[in-house]
């Protein structure tokens, strides 16, 4: 069966509204030619592309699996864009990000996901446990739990802290078979009472062909940063088998998560 890589549309940003400043990144609200509002996620911010890899492949692996996840978009940023802005600091980051940028779609209105207030099933919390687990996402803790409540449903948002090894690119054999020791510090973990029957039908659907879809939408010029592979391409495809074979290994991390939960409930 052919599976189709997710349709992503292009917008032109035509407005910086305001800095998001709880990033360390310097994420911005910006208005597009399409007239909605996104917040933007800059090439040239601290972790670089390989901050943007990390939100696109995760954010529609999320969407893949049925969660909810704001519209992601490549954003260009015309190289004019930055000579009016009269912070310094801004100006530098607009002028280092020219060219195609990743933003999702700002859901207005949205508070933050408070677990005191905001209660999770067993099967949802169950679900976004087992995506962090794949992506190695640090980043869903009671601090900062990344997800939001809009019109009464839980949305997933900020994943460019997921794939922490593509930082050093250590032996990836060995980091696809890895439990995620950080999932002891994750939010809905207590809550995660069903792995085991959320893993059997996750397997299903990320299979190679849809790993490969996902993953063919990373835009060749934001696989040029320092890596050990020659070709867009070779970059491209180690994060496919690492997919590949983390999904085919998920019962180790399914128990590791497990066994963290118990020593939590």
């Amino acid at each position: 069966m052919t599976i189709n890589p997710p349709e992503l549309r292009t917008v032109q940003v035509t407005r910086y509204v305001t800095p998001l400043r709880e990033g360390g990144s310097l994420p911005a609200i910006v208005e597009a030619d399409d007239d909605f509002l996104y917040a933007l996620k800059f090439r040239g911010a601290g972790q670089g592309e390989k901050a943007l890899i990390a939100e696109l492949i995760a954010g529609e692996i999320a969407r893949a699996l049925g969660l909810r996840v704001p519209e992601i978009v490549f954003a260009h940023l015309d190289e004019a864009f930055g000579r009016t802005e009269p912070d310094e600091e801004i100006q530098d980051l607009l002028r280092a990000s020219e060219g195609l940028n990743l933003a999702v779609h700002y859901l207005s209105g949205a508070i933050t996901f408070d677990s005191l207030v905001n209660a999770v099933d067993a099967r949802l919390a169950s679900q976004i446990v087992w995506l962090d687990c794949l992506i190695t996402n640090v980043d869903r803790t009671p601090r900062n739990t990344n997800m939001l409540m809009w019109h009464k449903e839980l949305w997933l948002i900020d994943h460019g802290a997921a794939f922490y090894f593509h930082h050093s690119w250590p032996n990836l054999e060995e980091q696809a078979r890895r439990p995620f020791a950080q999932i002891k510090d994750h939010v809905l973990l207590p809550q995660a009472a069903e792995l085991e029957t959320v893993d059997a039908e996750f397997r299903n659907i990320l299979s190679p062909e849809r790993i490969q879809a996902i993953v063919s939408v990373i835009p060749d010029e934001w696989l040029t940063g320092e890596s050990p592979f020659d070709t867009a391409a070779a970059y491209r495809q180690a994060y496919v088998q690492f997919l590949i074979n983390r999904v085919a290994t998920s019962e180790i991390f399914v128990k590791a998560a497990q066994h963290a939960r118990k020593a939590l409930v």
